[in-house]
């Protein structure tokens, strides 16, 4: 059995072992050797002064390159100004030039019609009035140069279908500077209707009718051009875009060559009142009126004298539109033609140019 010295020995022992065990480690901490560490060399003034330099040296020719591109910018912008100012000023001289060869083209045209009796100039078209005497019939011809796709437009003879007015009414009634009568018709008890295939505003009246006997569809596509042809399939004159035309027979020219007349309108009548609507290459427009049935002493034309005076004037498609009694030409607000009914006939179609 252990006795009491032997005990207290022990407690002693177990109170003061942390405080031996902190006395060891800190003798063990006080006796390490402190870490080696190594001098670090301080730079050398030289190379500072180098250092300062090279970024000296980089700072200027940065700035000497920014200054450069400023001056390489400021004489570009300088050139630009200079040439738009110059493509400016040589616009009207490239303008004319472009014309030149149009302007002798209209001088080589017009020389064959003779001189204007009056003139219609305006930002949408400009209108030469022609008056011709031939030995048998005396013609009125309109040269036309369209300026504005809204400077042509064909209207019906009124609001409901079968209606129909003079062209003096027409052009009267939407403000027309030139007018002529259109396509054919037939009548109907008291209403007179389009003949053929008829467009208005890009629609057809009373829809797409195949031509036989030799009718023609005549009109002007969205680009003024005018357009024309037999056509037995909708589809083929769909192709060309009609924005408005109207019927009749027959195709006088085509492609600048003569079309042979069927032999009915050979003789039947021989001479007439004649009405044509033609084009030349650069799609100034001709359209050529006659009197006749010995109306102003003119027994009328031919259809065959028709193509020679036509092919002689130089145009290149030709469609005679209906003539007779109906052959009704208006300029600035004035009949122009002797219509040989003794006044003007009401027809469903009117062809108006607008000034």
């Amino acid at each position: 059995m252990m006795n009491s010295i032997q005990f207290l020995n022990r407690l002693m022992l177990l109170v003061i072992a942390p405080f031996i065990g902190i006395l060891i480690a800190v003798m063990l901490i006080v006796n390490k050797e402190p870490p080696v560490i190594e001098p670090v060399e301080a730079p050398k003034l030289v190379e500072v002064e180098q250092a300062h330099e090279k970024i000296a040296a980089a700072l200027t020719t940065s700035t000497e390159l920014a200054k450069t591109a400023s001056e390489n910018i400021e004489s570009s912008y300088t050139v630009y100004n200079e040439t738009t100012e110059l493509v400016s000023s040589l616009l009207p001289v490239i303008k004319k030039a472009l014309e030149y060869p149009y302007a002798i083209y209209d001088k080589k045209i017009s020389g064959k019609l003779g001189t204007p009796s009056s003139t219609i100039n305006s930002s949408k078209l400009r209108a030469q009035l022609y008056y011709k005497s031939y030995e048998n019939f005396k013609g009125y011809l309109v040269k036309i140069k369209l300026k504005d796709s809204s400077a042509v437009d064909m209207v019906l003879g009124g609001d409901e279908p079968g209606d129909a007015m003079t062209t003096l009414q027409a052009a009267k009634a939407y403000g027309a500077a030139v007018a002529v009568n259109a396509g054919g018709f037939a009548d109907s008890g008291s209403k007179r209707y389009p003949l053929g295939t008829t467009i208005i505003d890009s629609e057809y009246v009373n829809g797409f009718q195949p031509s036989k006997n030799d009718l023609f569809f005549a009109g002007f596509n969205s680009q003024n051009e005018l357009i024309g042809g037999k056509f037995t399939d909708k589809e083929k004159l769909d192709k060309l875009k009609p924005r408005f035309g109207a019927s009749f027979v027959p195709i006088l020219i085509q492609n600048g060559k003569k079309q042979t007349i069927p032999s009915k309108w050979q003789t039947s009548p021989s001479r007439a009142p004649r009405v044509v609507l033609a084009n030349y290459k650069d799609d100034q427009l001709l359209l050529f009126v006659t009197d006749g049935y010995n109306t102003n002493d003119s027994a009328g034309a031919t259809l065959a004298e028709m193509q020679d005076l036509l092919q002689q004037f130089g145009v290149v498609s030709a469609y005679n539109m209906d003539g007779g009694g109906s052959a009704s030409l208006i300029f600035n607000g004035s009949i122009i033609n002797s219509p040989s009914d003794g006044q003007l006939r009401k027809l469903p179609t009117h062809l108006l140019f607008f000034k």
